[in-house]
């Protein structure tokens, strides 16, 4: 029997699917319900379903960055979408993500057993076990930039690959694979080549201070803020100073 989980903000939606579809002439049962993405993601991992019905529009979430995680971290789930957001290119670019299914509420029920039929006849041809790693590609690319975007945003903050997870909907397992994968870095390595590029734009400011500069882009401790900048430019933040002011003099 093929395990669900339904998603919603709203929780009469998600009772309200709980109740009127007949999921066991479809092979289903509903294991879990959530009423919002982060619940819904650690339903997800506990219960591992193999269908999923989840709006994407919630409050404070990225609905596509969601759908990528999921669809990245469990390629062989299907995802049917139910939401009110009548955009066609935003469906279009979850259907690439690997969507299954892309309704508008509110849902008549032969869409929603149509998208079910669907979902379960795709699983019935799959292998049991779980499918390579990367039969999505798309949506973990998706993730690896999603991630990077955001580790440029917040790198002058104490920054964790936890943090960087949770924004993604994956696991830290998960994401640092993708990284390496589609990036080719590490988390910590592309956290510090980016504070270390903020702060040489920032060494270009004669009247900041290093230990100053070495605070702003992320580093509590300036004597680990010159090993890494050392380590990665060849020279020390001062000589960096030196010759690139010089030049600009």
């Amino acid at each position: 029997m093929y395990k669900v989980v339904l998603v919603d903000d709203e929780p009469i939606i998600s009772e309200g699917l709980r109740k009127v579809v007949n999921w066991a002439a479809y092979n289903c049962q509903v294991v879990a319900t959530a009423c919002d993405a982060a619940s819904g993601a650690e339903e997800i991992r506990s219960c591992r379903p193999d269908i999923l019905f989840t709006d994407i529009k919630m409050p404070g979430e990225d609905g596509l960055t969601m759908l990528a995680g999921l669809k990245g971290e469990f390629p062989r789930m299907q995802i049917a979408v139910l939401t009110g957001y009548r955009d066609f290119e935003y469906a279009q670019r979850a259907i690439r993500l690997g969507v299954s299914r892309f309704l508008l509420k509110p849902s008549k029920m032969d869409e929603l057993t149509e998208a079910l039929s669907y979902m379960t006849e795709v699983l019935d041809r799959l292998p049991s076990q779980e499918e390579p790693e990367d039969q999505d590609p798309a949506a973990n690319s998706f993730i690896a930039r999603q991630a990077q975007t955001y580790i440029a945003a917040h790198c002058a903050q104490r920054l964790s690959l936890q943090d960087v997870a949770e924004h993604c909907f994956v696991s830290q397992w998960h994401l640092s694979k993708l990284l390496n994968k589609h990036l080719g870095q590490p988390f910590y390595d592309l956290l510090n080549a980016e504070r270390i590029r903020r702060a040489k734009e920032l060494l270009e400011t004669p009247s900041l201070r290093i230990s100053e500069i070495a605070d702003m882009v992320g580093y509590a401790d300036t004597a680990h803020f010159s090993r890494v900048f050392k380590k990665l430019e060849g020279i020390s933040a001062g000589e960096w100073r030196n010759l690139h002011c010089g030049r600009m003099g």
